[in-house]
C-alpha cells in the first residue's frame, strides 16, 4: 500500500479538484482518473514516467501562476497569506508526489 502512495494521493487531489469545479462532466478530471487507475492496476514503466514528468512540469507552471497571482496584491493581507500558504502546500505536495512517483518508476528500470 505504501508503494501506491503517490498514485493514491494524485487520485485524491484529482477528486478534490473535480469537487471544486462543480462540473459533473469534467473531462480533465475524468481523463486523469482513468489514467491513474490504469497506472495503479498495471504499473507500467513508461506511463509512470510520463505521468510523473507531466505532473512535475504542470506544477512547476503552477508555481509561476501562484507567483503571478500573489504579485497582483498591492499589500499583503489575510487573503494574500491564505493564498500563499494553501497554494504552496498544495503545489508542494503535488511536486513531491510527482518526484516520488518518478523516482519509484526510475528505480524499477535501474535494477
Amino acid at each position: 500500500m505504501l508503494k501506491l502512495t503517490p498514485e493514491l494521493y494524485l487520485v485524491l487531489a484529482t477528486l478534490y479538484y473535480w469537487f471544486l469545479t462543480s462540473n459533473l462532466l469534467n473531462p480533465f478530471a475524468i481523463f486523469f482518473l482513468v489514467v491513474l487507475t490504469f497506472q495503479i492496476l498495471y504499473k507500467k514503466f513508461i506511463s509512470g514516467i510520463l505521468i510523473s514528468s507531466a505532473l512535475i512540469l504542470i506544477n512547476l507552471y503552477l508555481v509561476l501562476a501562484l507567483l503571478s497571482e500573489l504579485s497582483e496584491f498591492t499589500e499583503p493581507n489575510e487573503d494574500y497569506y491564505k493564498l500563499f500558504i494553501i497554494g504552496s502546500i498544495f503545489i508542494g505536495l503535488n511536486l513531491l508526489a510527482g518526484v516520488f512517483m518518478f523516482w519509484k518508476y526510475l528505480k524499477t528500470k535501474i535494477k
